[in-house]
């Protein structure tokens, strides 16, 4: 349950959302794209209320990875490149490089063609994520929305993909649900959450510099970085 929560998204930066589990995080994210409707106030895109775009031109925007993403019962191309009827290639080799998959997939018999169950069946957690960020990626969107995207990977992984990203985020509207430090601390803006509402927002230096929830919580579950 949210509280009371009254918050700025600047384009083209990158807002983290961090807190303990309960806090809220995942609802924020649904809020924003439009799965909750708000009990009151509103979510504003550009000054335009949320609640006067249409579902499908609001989501058509926004590359999302969310926490539990669907897989399809098909291609790797096509789960990739779900948007498009024809994969596009120089789209599909940018967005397996960024999600650091190229190279698993090119080891497989049928690359690309090789076919996958349903629900990511024949792939480990931490592929499914890889090719759900990497579906994201391809759609090219102006939004993009990161549910715990990192959080079935081994550090290596992540911090080539976080490295990729960087990249990838340059003048896009991002924001990103996160418990490891490596994720957020080079956001533009982190927001802190504490039983739904929020208790401290700032960059990651202003925040451990304010020795408060923000420096509490990364101590304790981030493991506080130099």
């Amino acid at each position: 349950m949210l509280d009371n929560i009254d918050l700025d998204i600047p384009a083209g930066k990158v807002t983290a959302i961090v807190g303990a589990s309960g806090s809220g995080k995942t609802t924020l994210i649904k809020l924003m794209l439009g799965f909750y409707q708000p009990v009151s106030g509103e979510v504003a895109v550009n000054g335009t209320a949320l609640s006067r775009y249409s579902p499908g031109k609001w989501r058509r925007q926004c590359g999302v990875v969310m926490q539990e993403g669907f897989i399809f019962s098909d291609s790797i191309a096509n789960n990739i490149s779900a948007v498009d009827e024809k994969p596009n290639r120089d789209q599909l080799e940018k967005a397996v490089t960024t999600a650091n998959i190229k190279e698993y997939i090119e080891s497989l018999p049928l690359n690309y063609e090789t076919k996958i169950g349903s629900d990511g069946h024949g792939l480990s957690s931490g592929q499914k994520q890889r090719l759900l960020m990497a579906r994201a990626v391809y759609k090219d969107p102006d939004y993009l929305f990161f549910d715990e995207a990192t959080n079935s990977l081994d550090a290596e992984n992540e911090r080539q993909i976080m490295k990729n990203l960087e990249q990838f985020f340059q003048g896009r509207t991002v924001v990103v649900v996160a418990h490891r430090l490596s994720t957020v601390k080079n956001a533009d803006q982190i927001i802190v959450l504490n039983k739904g509402k929020i208790v401290e927002r700032g960059n990651h230096k202003s925040l451990v510099n304010a020795q408060g929830a923000y420096y509490e919580l990364i101590k304790n579950q981030l493991e506080l970085g130099n």
